[in-house]
């Protein structure tokens, strides 16, 4: 009986320390409502069209030096998923939680 209980405990440890904040995917991420969404495009482009809400920082701008809140999952687009994808690299090296929403045209948020 001992070692079913130290079993038993250790799995729950072993299977219990994630880090359970994180959400597991876009749906959960818009649901808990702690996100920023994040357009690496230029402003130009931005101007032309953009997801509501979203704040603009071209993808080769984002560096050390960017001040986006840790707290928040970052979700991050530009118009074909090639920048989108080099910000998702920068902004995980930073010690963000990113997710790489791909290309403009095949997001289904609010745009303006």
């Amino acid at each position: 009986m001992k070692k079913i209980v130290v079993i038993l405990l250790l799995s729950i440890f072993l299977t219990g320390c994630g880090n359970s904040k994180k959400a597991n995917s876009l749906e959960d991420v818009i649901r808990e409502n702690n996100y920023i969404v994040l357009d690496v495009r230029t402003s130009e482009e931005y101007r032309e069209g953009h997801v509501e809400g979203s704040l603009n920082i071209p993808y080769d701008e984002i560096d050390e030096n960017i001040d986006l809140d840790k707290s928040k999952t970052i979700l991050v687009y530009c118009r074909s998923g090639n920048r989108s994808g080099i910000a998702y690299d920068t902004l995980k090296s930073l010690g963000y939680d990113v997710m790489d929403l791909g290309s403009f045209d095949s997001i289904t948020l609010e745009k303006e």
